[in-house]
């Protein structure tokens, strides 16, 4: 372990920045609590993923970044979004096909983004986030744009991807400022760990990279905050990529279509299957900062919000195929534009 995730292991993360990211943790568990309502209620059309068990490595990262970087959010980071600056309406009207929404109701709830902000839409979960990140970059650094980083998420599984080993070799080459969280959540859909890779630690890739790596204990908001904060730091400080690799349990299915049940049972009793939102509230509650009436408040609050919002995008129009411009870019003319011979 290198001196720089030493003293990120042993920083003792701030009360008001602890309390900001709980908030973000738990308004997303509960929006997303809402959303799986809303889906086996037959009113959005697609998937739910859920990210129950990873919200607080979500949550960190997204805290983290500032205006002018890049984030490019998986399908479990409903919590990072948020703390990116995502809303309750944006996320409702995507899920639920809103013409109001960012996505206009043209596309699936999953690929929602504001590219000029930052904000990357993402293609796919299978490590294809990582070249695109690095490339936007690179972009910047050609236009001598200095001071931002660049962050994207995949899951275990997309370590095994041709995308990761592309996307992250060229960034230890040109030292890129990328941070690349892993949230090793113990299966890739349903395939354990122990089918997935063969090394004993997926931190263990970073040595083949020769990039700085991060472990991180995913179920604990202190940890995650430091050690995340610590990589952003880094990589913003000129660092180069730096490779965050969190263990954890995903709490729920690959998505809501999913029982779950090939998830091994112990996993669920051992530390790695704690859930990071009930640790986070007993670190407060232990710790003087809220009463556990004041967190029940809190989420009540934002039961509320989320349920009169979602009330009103309900009643909100899709699109008008009759009247809807499907085109996917802003060029009208889709053409190559060649001379006729």
């Amino acid at each position: 372990m290198s001196v720089i995730q030493e003293a990120a292991q042993l920083e003792k993360v701030p009360k008001e920045l602890y309390l900001k990211t709980y908030r973000v943790m738990l308004q997303a568990r509960v929006l997303e609590e809402k959303l799986a309502s809303l889906y086996r209620g037959g009113k959005i059309v697609g998937g739910v993923f859920l990210g129950k068990g990873q919200e607080a490595l979500s949550a960190s990262l997204g805290i983290h970044l500032r205006k002018g970087d890049i984030f490019a959010p998986l399908i479990r980071d409903q919590a990072g979004r948020m703390a990116f600056g995502d809303t309750v309406l944006d996320t409702l009207r995507t899920y639920l096909g809103s013409v109001h929404g960012s996505m206009k109701g043209r596309d699936g709830n999953i690929h929602r983004g504001k590219p000029k902000e930052g904000y990357y839409a993402m293609i796919s979960h299978l490590g294809a986030m990582i070249p695109a990140v690095v490339g936007a970059l690179m972009a910047r650094r050609f236009k001598g744009e200095k001071g931002m980083v660049g962050a994207t998420c995949v899951g275990d599984g997309a370590t095994s991807t041709g995308a990761f080993h592309e996307g992250l070799n060229v960034a230890a080459v040109e030292k890129v400022p990328l941070i690349l969280v892993v949230a090793n959540n113990q299966y890739a859909y349903s395939t354990p760990n122990d089918r997935q890779y063969a090394c004993e630690d997926l931190a263990d890739k970073a040595i083949g990279y020769g990039v700085p790596v991060w472990r991180v204990d995913g179920t604990d908001l202190n940890d995650c905050l430091a050690k995340v904060g610590g990589a952003v730091a880094a990589a913003r400080a000129g660092g180069g990529p730096q490779l965050v690799v969190a263990k954890l349990l995903r709490l729920v299915g690959h998505g809501e279509h999913d029982d779950a049940n090939y998830v091994d049972t112990v996993l669920k009793n051992l530390p790695v299957g704690r859930d990071c939102l009930e640790v986070a509230r007993e670190f407060i509650e232990e710790s003087g900062w809220m009463t556990a009436a004041e967190i029940a408040a809190m989420r009540n609050e934002f039961v509320k919000e989320i349920e009169v919002t979602s009330a009103r995008v309900q009643r909100e129009p899709g699109p008008d195929p009759s009247e809807e411009e499907w085109t996917a870019i802003s060029e009208t003319q889709l053409s190559d534009r060649f001379p006729v011979a």
